[in-house]
């Protein structure tokens, strides 16, 4: 179809059902609702891997050996202390601005002045990858930090990644519950195929254009409240319901309102999303630690009157949201979080895209005024 034409037949809003390319980095097994990542299902990694173990998987499509874990393991935290100039531009930027504006900046920073930002081998693409994992938390929680006008506190290179990232933020070290429900949500929010913001990386990719630039992108399709900013929505609607005693009545308005909840469903998990079982027992472990038993309540009400009027279940988003909120982090924080962890897929997709690259362009159908002319011409 020649994209001028007003043919409309065959068009699919959204790309829905559309099969664009082919991948070996992740998939859903349609017969389980299964999420795997490169063939692993993301449960059993969650419940027996390190996040720098997947993000090892999702790059070299295998998992490490003892050896090439401990090496990633030093590059990692060699690479955690942000550069000076990072600091800068994030302290440049206002505390009104969202947090996902912050690191959106902060990482078109780090690509300015990563060594091999003009280099697109192999080599240089993963070197960029794993400097990325080791300093986007760093980001993450400077900025929070500042928000709350505290010092910055240092990264330690005798924590894992997940340990480090709540140490840098809190400025103590995370109980084992709460190191252990952030590295589950880490695991499972760290790929998904091509949605809307791996996509948008692999597009940007297929331009040719550097590493960083296809993360910075991905970053500004992460921040919509219809992808990665669903986790902050979750909270905030969690927080307007009030009590589990209000939510069957504030469903109620809100679907007659025609109002979108929040954290359910999802366009490729159509009998739930399998991610959630593994993220709501982290969840109880906090719950139970923290005593939030009103937290609990509200979500387990509101989300089984949502599958009685509407056979809708959650996904990932809902109960990442509260257990992100009793980890301590601010809401805003949130979305960030999954930066953190996506960005391994994203630069996976990055590489792979560019081992194979064609240009993603597509067509449109044109619906608008026939041809025309100015008065007099």
């Amino acid at each position: 179809m020649d994209e001028g034409t007003d043919v409309t037949d065959g068009i699919r809003k959204g790309l829905a059902g559309v099969v664009v390319d082919t991948t070996a980095i992740s998939r859903v097994d349609p017969t389980t609702s299964s999420l795997l990542y490169r063939g692993y299902p993301v449960q059993e990694l969650a419940a027996r891997c390190s996040f720098e173990q997947v993000a090892w998987l999702l790059w070299h499509g295998e998992l490490p050996t003892a050896e090439e874990l401990a090496a990633l393991e030093a590059r990692e935290r060699a690479g955690r202390a942000l550069h000076p100039q990072v600091r800068e531009v994030v302290d440049r930027c206002p505390t009104t601005a969202h947090p996902m504006d912050v690191l959106r900046t902060a990482i078109s920073c780090a690509g300015a002045l990563d060594p091999d930002a003009a280099d697109d081998s192999p080599r240089a693409e993963l070197a960029k990858a794993e400097r990325l994992l080791a300093a986007v938390p760093g980001m993450v929680a400077y900025d929070q930090r500042r928000r709350r006008g505290l010092d910055v506190v240092e990264p330690r290179d005798d924590l894992d990644h997940a340990r480090n990232f709540l140490w840098t933020t809190f400025g103590e070290e995370p109980t084992d519950v709460a190191a252990e429900a952030f590295r589950v949500s880490m695991v499972l929010y760290a790929e998904h195929s091509f949605n809307a913001s791996t996509f948008t990386a692999r597009v940007v990719t297929s331009t040719l254009a550097d590493l960083h630039s296809a993360v910075v992108a991905a970053v500004g399709a992460l921040k919509g409240p219809l992808h990665g900013g669903a986790n902050e929505a979750v909270v905030r609607m969690l927080d307007e319901v009030g009590t589990a005693d209000a939510a069957e009545a504030w469903l109620d308005g809100a679907l007659a309102d025609g109002r979108k909840i929040m954290g359910f469903g999802h366009r490729v998990y159509k009998d739930g999303d399998s991610r959630v079982p593994t993220m709501e027992a982290s969840l109880d472990r906090l719950v139970a630690e923290h005593d939030a038993t009103g937290t609990a309540e509200l979500y387990a009400r509101l989300a089984a009157a949502m599958d009685a009027r509407k056979g809708i279940k959650p996904n990932l988003d809902y109960p990442s949201g509260p257990a992100y909120r009793l980890l301590g982090f601010d809401t805003e924080a949130f979305t960030p979080l999954f930066v953190a962890s996506r960005v391994v897929g994203w630069t996976a997709h990055v590489m792979e895209q560019r081992a194979a690259n064609s240009l993603i362009r597509p067509l449109s159908a044109y619906d608008g005024p026939a041809e025309r002319h100015l008065p007099g011409a």
